[in-house]
């Protein structure tokens, strides 16, 4: 993988971002599941407006991609990204969280919103 260097003040921001333990928590699972705002409600038991700012926040610095797939957005991790060999390597020292998306497919509401 090639590695790139980044501004210390891009680099601040996003450190900044993922220094809240739900954004980082999303940018998680993102790596490995694409998951629907409704999904997020459900794992973090907070509003919807709440999960969509955190996806706004990590959209606009283009960490995070939308597919949209009928009427429902799904989000996961922008790998094309400039900086995701920057957030690759602390993603990977976090412990897994699939857990939580089996727990909504155990619940069936994993595919609540499609």
């Amino acid at each position: 993988m090639l590695q790139t260097t980044i501004e210390l003040e891009k680099a601040a921001v996003i450190l900044k971002l993922l220094g809240d333990q739900t954004r980082l928590t999303m940018m998680k699972l993102m790596d490995h599941h694409a998951c629907c705002v409704c999904e997020f409600v459900e794992i973090f038991q907070v509003s919807q407006p709440a999960i969509s700012q955190h996806m706004r926040k990590l959209k606009d610095l283009g960490l995070v991609q939308e597919e949209r797939r009928g009427q429902w957005i799904y989000y996961s991790i922008h790998k094309n990204s400039e900086y995701y060999s920057f957030v690759q390597p602390i993603l990977k020292q976090l412990p897994d969280q699939n857990y939580k998306v089996k727990q909504l497919e155990e619940n069936g509401t994993r595919i609540s919103c499609c």
